[in-house]
């Protein structure tokens, strides 16, 4: 007798550190998903040489695709030691916050970088699209008709935002690179500033791409590029079209904001 009463009270034990378990590990995980907390930032710089993007906020969770230094990630949310974020190719997942350094004000990336706040000394002279070749004047249309049909008025051209939209076009050519940071000029917003155009919110699109409307067509599927254009706090806009060997076309548009 007393040997099964050992058993029943050590099957009681064993059932009961089961629960215990189980019940903790519930507990921590709808904890888990349910805190996490705002940050005041949308865009991060990456600042390891190659960060993992993981399904989950964890070193536990599966690697779903990478970035690299300097390339910008969009941040929607802070979960513990981790951002919840999404990259090129429209990738949602979670990255370590240490090797994301925040960009302010409010900016947005990956493929588009928008809003960010700032001024130069000068505010950029504004024109007709005079100033435009035929693909650039195609695609500022194609753009306005995006906003026409969500009920947004149409952009205007500013001729200073212009230019700088195909200076960093030709600059994507000549140096071989497809980013939002150039090795040349640095931040679109570093770029603006640098040619002495004054804003008070700034975006960019960018785009390698065979034809005009494929470009446009390839924004709007992207939700980041995609709320850059239907942005109601831009009314200025430049675009820069130029021929790439590697893609067909390199397209930037940069938006401001006055």
């Amino acid at each position: 007798m007393k040997v099964k009463v050992i058993k029943k009270k050590t099957i009681f034990i064993i059932v009961m550190s089961l629960i215990f378990v189980f019940t903790i590990f519930k507990f921590t995980t709808s904890f888990g998903m349910q805190h996490y907390y705002n940050v005041d930032f949308s865009t991060g710089l990456v600042t390891a040489s190659t960060l993992n993007v993981r399904s989950g906020p964890g070193t536990g969770y599966k690697v779903v695709t990478t970035v690299k230094k300097n390339e910008y990630i969009r941040v929607f949310a802070g979960v513990g030691d981790w951002y919840i974020v999404q990259v090129e190719g429209d990738y949602v997942g979670a990255v370590s916050k240490q090797y994301v350094k925040p960009i302010y004000p409010s900016t947005s990336s990956s493929g588009n970088t928008g809003s960010s706040s700032g001024s130069g000394t000068s505010s950029g002279g504004t024109s007709q699209t005079a100033s435009m070749n035929s693909d650039e004047l195609e695609v500022f249309n194609l753009i306005n008709q995006q906003r026409a049909n969500n009920g947004l008025p149409n952009l205007k051209v500013d001729s200073e935002v212009q230019r700088v939209a195909r200076i960093k076009a030709q600059d994507m050519v000549n140096n071989n690179y497809f980013a939002h940071e150039s090795p040349t000029y640095g931040t679109p917003f570093n770029m603006l500033k640098s040619f002495k155009i004054s804003y008070k919110t700034a975006g960019e699109n960018i785009a390698g791409n065979s034809s005009n409307q494929g470009a446009v067509n390839a924004w709007m599927n992207s939700s980041g590029h995609k709320a850059n254009i239907l942005n109601s706090s831009y009314n200025y806009t430049g675009i820069g079209v130029v021929s790439s060997n590697k893609y067909g076309k390199i397209y930037v548009q940069m938006f401001i904001g006055k």
